[in-house]
């Protein structure tokens, strides 16, 4: 029983590799992206088995501490067995060798947005706590196209018709020029939008992640003669095809071309042999505004779980307490809600 810690993109490619599953958010690719820590991934292994977790460390500004966290996206564990296969032993093993890991670096605490179709909930629920956060919706193409067509809200199908119908070009390019037209497209979203400073995205990330060999992505966009109305980075893996991040342009809100863009990737997913199209959920897991926008697409949900642990309760407190934080609002870890940490 030992465990070790990886950071070289080859090490870390071949235990993917050798993983009973994994996603494009488990790559040591889409992790090199990040830019809020540094990317590891924690294996832990007991004679051929093992069970790995890909994660990004962060210092804690004022302090000789840590935390871990996990990308954008859907990450958590990996093993080369199914997590529903790995025996108590073994699972208990993990958890001690893991805690001595968050001990050693002096990390205080962890925490990562679990993947809905791996089912890693089976491991983690021993270790701090694993909750639910809200439903995540999905698309079955495997499906005809007919059928996923006949379970759209009927005001929705009607839309996506007449967009059809209109003069617009659906296209799949990556050049320099049309991801700096994304990206500005996409910036403009987020500042209408007000997000987090977690979503948004600059143009070396959108070139980085459409270059990569590590897993299968595009850049499909929406043309209203020369002007690029809408737009979406989408990524293959695990036989599940996302829209990763998309946009659209200001001026076209009215017209709602993200309709068409959404039904037309669940035609290039079935294209690429993908049986599942990933659409997501609401924004912090709330039913939203976005939430209700992907459910006229489908009535097929999946629980969205996150992961925390807590290694250090005194020091996590210390923080907490620090930060003059009173009201639990639910974000973990809670001392990273005051600006200067």
């Amino acid at each position: 029983m030992t465990n070790s810690v990886i950071t070289q993109k080859e090490e870390w490619t071949n235990y993917l590799n050798k993983s009973y599953t994994y996603d494009f958010c488990h790559t040591w690719h889409y992790h090199s992206l990040s830019k809020i820590g540094y990317p590891l991934l924690f294996v832990y292994h007991q004679q051929d088995d093992f069970i790995a977790v890909p994660l990004l460390k962060r210092s804690i500004k004022s302090t000789d501490l840590f935390d871990l966290t996990s990308v954008y996206g859907y990450s958590g564990p990996v093993s080369n067995k199914s997590f529903n296969a790995i025996q108590e032993e073994m699972m208990l093993n993990f958890e001690h060798s893991f805690k001595e890991f968050m001990k050693a670096e002096r990390c205080i605490c962890v925490f990562s947005r679990l993947n809905p179709f791996i089912g890693q909930s089976a491991l983690l629920q021993r270790i701090g706590s694993v909750c639910c956060n809200g439903k995540t919706i999905y698309m079955d193409l495997q499906q005809s196209l007919e059928e996923q067509r006949a379970k759209y809200n009927k005001r929705l199908l009607r839309q996506i018709r007449q967009l059809r119908k209109e003069n617009y070009e659906i296209k799949e390019h990556d050049s320099q020029h049309e991801i700096k037209v994304f990206t500005r497209m996409y910036k403009e979203n987020m500042d209408r939008l007000s997000a987090s400073k977690d979503y948004y995205f600059d143009e070396d990330y959108f070139f980085k992640i459409l270059q990569t060999k590590e897993f299968n992505s595009k850049l499909v966009l929406v043309y209203h003669g020369t002007e690029m109305i809408c737009g979406a980075v989408i990524i293959c893996s695990m036989n599940v095809i996302r829209n990763h991040l998309s946009a659209t342009n200001k001026d076209y809100l009215k017209e709602s071309p993200s309709k068409l863009l959404t039904d037309e990737i669940s035609v290039v997913g079935r294209q690429m042999g993908m049986k599942y199209f990933h659409l997501g959920g609401g924004v912090g897991g709330k039913e939203d505004s976005l939430f209700a926008f992907k459910a006229s697409f489908s009535n097929l949900y999946l629980d969205d779980h996150l992961w925390c642990l807590i290694a250090d309760q005194e020091a996590y407190q210390f923080l907490v307490n620090k930060g003059k934080i009173e009201v639990d609002n639910g974000y973990f870890p809670l001392y990273r809600t005051v600006p200067i940490y």
